[in-house]
C-alpha cells in the first residue's frame, strides 16, 4: 500500500505519514467483502502496525469525524464488519499469541485466528473455551467482539465467561490494560465521564427488579443481540463493567488489542453416536435427559437436513436405506480424560439411550474415521446447500435461540415459515441442548421482489422468536441484521440503556455506526449484496474466507477471496459501465492476484465449497500468455533434458560467480523482459543438480519405478548432502529392493511448470510423452511409481488425470516418503538419532496427504519433532519464488521466525524448492526427510555414493 497523492481521509496532522493507508480501489474493494449478504466499499484502508497507531487512527478520526471499522478474519454473517468510511485492517500485524505457564492462560492479539491460537495450546493439552465452527478462519478478534460460542461451550465457555484481560483502545485514544493494577485509576483519571456513567448505569438497572428479572432471563441463554446489559449485574467496578460490555460489542464501543483468556481442558477422548427419530417432536422431547446425562454436543438435524447429508459422500452408514419423511437426528458426543473414563460415561448414559424411541439403535463410536464421518453429517450441510445454490444467490445462515421448552413449537413454526415464504431448499440444524437454531436459506439480492419477501420473513421470524421468549441472535452477532430489532427485544427502558452505553463510550458516534443498534427499521434491508454470476470458479464462493488463513500472498498482495470477489466487482463495474475502475481494477489485479499467486492448492482444502482459486489464476495465466510464450514453453516440453541440464549449468555458473555479478544480470533480463520470464538470481540459491539417474532394469522382482524429479537435477543438495534422488536409492538398497528407472527420464516433468503458468499445450505435449513411457515401465501399472519430490508426485497425479485413457489415468503415483514409511521404515535401524527435528510440511504434503508419513520417519529418528503452528506454503511454487522473491518471503516470515527461536539438529521437509525457501528464509540448512533418514539409518562403516544416479 501507498498514501502518497492520496485525497486525506483523516487528520493527517494526528494520524502522521508512516501509518500505511490506501484508497487504491483493489485494495477498498478487496476488503469491501466477508461473509455476510451485505456490501460496503470503504473509502480507505488503513493497516496500523500497534497500540499507538491504533491510537492515532482513532484521534485523528474524531478530529476528522470519520467512522471507522474493525475487521479481521471477516467470517462474520451479520454484517458488522463491512464500511463505507474508513476500514482498519488488523490481521496482518496483530497475530501475536503468547502461551502462559502450562497454558493455563493465553494472551492473543486480534488478528490470530482460533485454530492458530489452539494448536499452540494443544501442546499443553488445553484450548479456548468458545469453539465456533468457522475456527479455521474467525480471528479472536471477531469471537471477542461477537462474544461467539459454538458447538460444546454454550453458555459457561464463552467469551464473557472465560476472559481474564483486555487491552482496549477508547475512541478518545485513551488505552487501558485491565491487568495493570493501576487500570482502575487510569480510567478514572482519564475517563471520569464513562466510569461515573457505567456506575450510574449499574445502579438504574438495579433499581428495577422487572428490568433486572428481564436481563437475567435473556442472558441465561446464549444471546448476542444488543450490548451485554448483564455485565451490569454481574460486576461491580466500573473497569469489570467496562471489560466486559466491550465483548459482544461489535466493535461499536473500543477496539481490543490484546486479550488474555483463561484455557479449559481437552479432554482427548470421546465417543459419537447419530440418534435418528421418527419426528422432530420426538428427538426435541428426548433432549432434556439427553442434556440431563451430560453429553458435550448435542446437534440437531431436520428431516430435509438429513435428505442433504444422505447425499453427502462419505457420510455414515447409518443413514443408508433410510427412506427420510419426517425424521430428525441428534448428533450427540461424549467427552473423557481417559479411554476408561469414556467407556464408564458410555455405560452410564446407555440406559437413557435405551429409553428413546429411536428409528434406529443409536451405537457410539470412538473410531477417528467412523467419527468424522458421522461429523460429516452435520458439517458437510453448509457446504451442499452453499455449493449447490442457484447462480445469483447468496447463502445466508442465520441463528436464534429459545428457551429449552419452547425449541419445539419454535422449530415447527419455523419449517412452516420457510415452506410459505417460498424457500424450500432450507435446513434446519443446530446446537439443540442450548436452544439455538441455525437455518440457511439462498435469496436473490438483486430482484426487488425477492427482497420483499426476504423483508416478509424476518418480520415473521421476529415475531416467532419473540413470542417465545428467545434471542434473535444466539451466536452470529446483531450486525446490521438485527440491529433494527433490537429495540423491540429488549423493550424501550433496556434500550434507552443501551443507547446510553453507546453515548458514553463513543459520544461522536465514529464506531461502527449501523451495526448493534439501528433506529431505522429497514436499515437491515440496505446494502445488500448480489452475486451475479461471473465464471465457473467463482459463482460458488459464499466469501466466507475459510480458504484467508492459508493462502501464501495474503501479507502480500490477496487472498483467494479478494482474487475471487474483485471478478465479481469487475464484472458489476462493466454491467454498470464503470470503465475507469474497470480499468483501475483490471491493471493491479494482474501482479496482485495472477502474478503473485502460488496456485498451492491449499485454499480448496479449507474451502466449504471446494473451490481451488488457482485454477481460476491458472485460467488468468493462459489466457494472458503470449502466442510466443506458449510456443516456447511447448518447445521446452519437447526438450526437457537440454533445458534442465542448461538450468543446472547456469547454477552452477552463478555460484562459481560473486553473487553480485549474477544477481546483475538477471536484473538487467528482469528490466528488458519482465518479471513474469525471468527469474532473479541471489546467492542463496545452490548450484546445480547432478544428472537424473540413468535407465536399468526389468520389471522382473521390481518393487517400483522411479521418477526422480527433474527439480533435484536443476537445484543440486546443500555442499554436505546427497540430495533426496540418491538418499532414497541408498534406502532402497538398503531394504533390499529394485527400482526401475525408465527410459529417457532425462526429458521427462510431472507438467506442473506448464500447468502452473496455464500453458495448456505445453502441459499435453509432457503428457503425452510421460505416462505412456511410464505406463510401459510400470508393467502396464503393475508396479507404483515412486517420486522423491512431494509437488512433483501431486504434479504427476494431476498430469495422469487428463489423460483420455483409463489405464492411463489408473497409473498408481506414490511418494517417496510415503514408499519408505510403508515398505522400508519397519526393516531399518537407527545408529545416528538425533534430539531435535525441525519439520515443515509443504502444500503438496498436505494435499496428497504424507504428512502422516513424514511425522512418522522424523520420530523415528528424532527424539522432539517440532512442527511450526505458523506452517504454510512456502510460495517457491516451481519458480514463483524466483520470479516474485517478495512473495516467498512474506509467506515464510512467520514460520521463520517460529523456527529460528532456537536451535535444532535438523531441518526437514520433502520438496526441493521448499527446502530452498525455508532455508532462504530461517538461515538454516533444510534437507529432505529421507536424506536425514539415510544418514540416521547409515551404518557407521559405509560412506560415499552407492554408486546409482550418477
Amino acid at each position: 500500500m501507498k498514501t502518497e497523492h492520496l485525497t486525506p481521509v483523516l487528520d493527517t496532522n494526528i494520524l502522521g505519514t508512516s501509518i500505511e493507508v490506501s484508497q487504491r480501489p483493489i485494495d477498498r474493494f478487496a476488503r469491501a467483502h466477508d461473509a455476510s449478504h451485505y456490501l460496503l466499499v470503504p473509502d480507505a484502508v488503513v493497516v496500523p502496525r500497534d497500540v499507538d497507531e491504533i491510537a492515532r487512527v482513532f484521534r485523528a478520526a474524531h478530529a476528522s469525524r470519520r467512522p471507522i471499522t474493525f475487521r479481521s478474519g471477516g467470517t462474520s454473517l451479520s454484517g458488522q464488519g463491512v464500511s463505507k468510511d474508513i476500514l482498519i485492517d488488523v490481521r496482518k500485524h496483530f497475530r501475536r499469541i503468547d502461551v502462559g505457564e502450562d497454558g493455563l492462560n493465553v494472551c492473543v492479539q486480534p488478528g490470530a485466528t482460533v485454530r492458530q491460537t489452539n494448536a499452540r495450546l494443544a501442546r499443553h493439552g488445553r484450548k479456548l473455551g468458545p469453539d465456533p465452527a468457522s475456527e479455521i478462519a474467525c480471528t479472536i478478534g471477531g469471537v471477542i467482539a461477537n462474544n461467539s460460542s459454538g458447538m460444546t461451550c454454550g453458555t459457561v465457555e464463552n467469551s464473557y465467561r472465560t476472559i481474564e484481560s483486555l487491552v482496549i483502545v477508547l475512541p478518545s485514544g485513551t488505552v487501558i490494560d485491565t491487568s495493570d493494577p493501576a487500570a482502575e485509576q487510569t480510567l478514572w483519571d482519564n475517563e471520569p465521564e464513562l466510569a461515573r456513567g457505567l456506575l450510574d448505569l449499574r445502579s438504574k438497572l438495579l433499581s428495577d427488579p422487572a428490568a433486572v428479572a428481564r436481563v437475567r432471563q435473556q442472558f441465561a441463554m446464549k444471546n448476542t443481540m444488543g450490548y451485554g446489559l448483564n455485565s451490569l449485574l454481574d460486576f461491580e467496578s466500573p473497569l469489570d463493567i467496562l471489560t466486559h460490555l466491550v465483548i459482544g460489542s461489535e466493535g461499536t464501543l473500543a477496539f481490543v488489542a490484546e486479550a488474555t483468556f483463561r484455557t479449559v481442558e481437552v479432554l482427548p477422548h470421546a465417543a459419537t453416536a447419530l440418534l435418528v427419530f421418527d419426528q422432530l417432536s420426538e428427538a426435541v422431547t428426548s433432549l432434556p435427559a439427553l442434556v440431563q446425562a451430560g453429553f458435550r454436543a448435542i446437534e440437531l438435524m431436520d428431516s430435509q437436513a438429513l435428505r442433504v447429508a444422505q447425499s453427502l459422500p462419505g457420510v455414515s452408514a447409518h443413514l443408508d436405506n433410510l427412506i427420510i419423511e419426517h425424521h430428525t437426528a441428534l448428533l450427540v458426543e461424549l467427552h473423557a480424560r481417559t479411554a476408561d473414563e469414556l467407556a464408564s460415561i458410555e455405560s452410564a448414559v446407555g440406559p437413557v439411550l435405551e429409553s428413546l424411541r429411536l428409528t434406529r439403535p443409536g451405537t457410539f463410536t470412538s473410531d477417528p474415521d467412523k467419527r468424522a464421518a458421522l461429523w460429516r453429517v452435520r458439517k458437510g450441510l453448509y457446504t451442499s446447500v452453499a455449493g449447490s445454490r442457484p447462480a445469483g444467490t447468496s447463502a445466508l445462515l442465520e441463528d436464534i435461540v429459545v428457551p429449552l421448552d419452547r425449541l419445539l413449537p419454535t422449530c415447527e413454526r419455523l419449517v412452516d415459515l420457510l415452506h410459505e415464504h417460498g424457500y424450500e431448499d432450507s435446513v434446519i440444524f443446530g446446537h439443540a441442548k442450548d436452544g439455538n437454531l441455525h437455518f440457511m436459506l439462498n435469496e436473490r439480492f438483486d430482484d426487488p421482489a425477492s427482497v420483499e419477501r426476504y423483508r416478509r420473513f424476518t418480520e415473521r421470524l421476529v415475531d416467532l422468536v419473540l413470542e417465545h421468549g428467545g434471542s434473535l441472535k444466539a451466536e452470529h452477532g446483531t450486525g446490521r441484521i438485527m440491529a433494527p430489532f433490537v429495540r423491540r427485544q429488549y423493550g424501550d427502558w433496556l434500550y434507552g440503556m443501551m443507547l446510553e452505553i453507546k453515548r458514553l463510550f463513543d459520544p461522536h458516534a465514529i464506531l461502527n455506526p449501523g451495526v448493534v443498534l439501528s433506529d431505522d427499521p429497514e436499515s437491515y434491508l440496505r446494502d445488500l449484496k448480489s452475486a451475479p454470476p461471473v465464471e465457473a470458479e467463482v459463482d460458488r464462493c459464499v466469501e466466507c474466507g475459510y480458504c484467508e488463513p492459508t493462502c501464501p500472498s495474503k501479507d502480500l498482495t490477496l487472498t483467494p477471496r479478494q482474487r475471487i470477489v474483485l471478478r465479481r466487482d469487475i464484472a458489476a463495474a462493466q454491467r454498470d459501465g464503470h470503465d475507469a475502475l474497470v480499468a483501475e481494477l483490471t491493471a493491479d489485479y494482474t501482479y496482485d492476484a495472477v502474478e503473485t499467486c502460488a496456485v498451492d492448492g491449499l485454499c480448496s482444502i479449507a474451502c466449504p465449497v471446494d473451490i481451488n482459486t488457482g485454477d481460476l489464476v491458472r485460467r488468468l495465466r493462459a489466457e494472458g500468455s503470449s502466442a510466443a510464450l506458449n510456443a516456447s514453453w511447448s518447445a521446452a516440453a519437447r526438450a526437457w533434458g537440454p533445458v534442465t541440464v542448461a538450468g543446472s549449468i547456469a547454477l552452477t555458473g552463478a555460484k562459481r560467480a560473486t553473487t553480485s555479478v549474477a544477481t546483475g544480470i538477471t536484473r538487467a533480463g528482469r528490466a528488458v523482459l519482465g518479471a513474469e520470464t525471468v527469474p532473479l538470481y541471489d546467492g542463496g540459491l545452490p548450484a546445480g543438480g547432478p544428472a537424473r539417474p540413468r535407465a536399468t532394469g526389468s520389471v522382473d522382482g521390481a518393487d517400483a519405478v522411479f521418477f526422480a524429479a527433474c527439480i533435484g537435477s536443476i537445484f543440486g543438495p546443500e555442499d554436505d548432502s546427497i540430495g533426496a534422488t540418491e538418499a532414497f536409492i541408498r534406502l532402497v538398497d538398503r531394504a533390499g529392493m529394485k527400482l526401475i528407472i525408465p527410459d529417457r527420464l532425462a526429458g521427462m516433468c510431472c507438467g506442473t511448470p506448464w500447468k502452473s503458468k496455464g500453458h495448456e499445450h505445453g502441459h499435453r505435449t509432457m503428457a503425452a510423452k510421460v505416462l505412456p513411457a511410464l505406463f510401459e515401465a510400470s508393467d502396464s501399472g503393475r508396479l507404483p511409481i515412486v517420486c522423491d519430490a512431494a509437488s512433483c508426485t501431486e504434479g504427476i497425479r494431476a498430469l495422469a488425470a487428463t489423460a483420455e485413457d483409463p489405464k492411463l489415468q489408473s497409473l498408481r503415483f506414490v511418494d517417496a516418503t510415503e514408499f519408505v514409511h510403508d515398505r522400508i521404515l519397519d526393516g531399518l535401524s537407527t545408529h545416528n538419532r538425533l534430539s531435535t527435528m525441525a519439520m515443515h510440511h509443504t502444500c503438496s504434503t498436505t494435499a496428497i496427504g504424507v504428512n502422516p508419513a513424514m511425522d512418522a520417519i522424523a520420530r523415528f529418528i528424532a527424539d522432539e519433532v517440532f512442527v511450526p503452528t505458523e506452517w504454510g506454503c512456502c510460495a517457491f511454487a516451481g519458480d514463483r519464488g524466483l520470479l516474485h522473491p517478495e512473495l516467498t518471503h512474506e509467506a515464510t516470515a512467520r514460520e521463520a521466525a517460529e523456527v529460528s527461536a532456537r536451535e535444532f539438529d535438523a531441518y526437514v521437509s520433502a520438496n526441493r524448492t521448499c527446502e530452498i525457501g525455508l532455508t532462504r528464509a530461517t538461515g538454516r540448512t533444510y534437507r529432505h526427510i529421507l536424506e536425514a533418514l539415510e544418514l540416521a539409518t547409515r551404518p557407521h562403516h559405509v560412506s560415499g555414493s552407492s554408486g546409482h544416479g550418477n
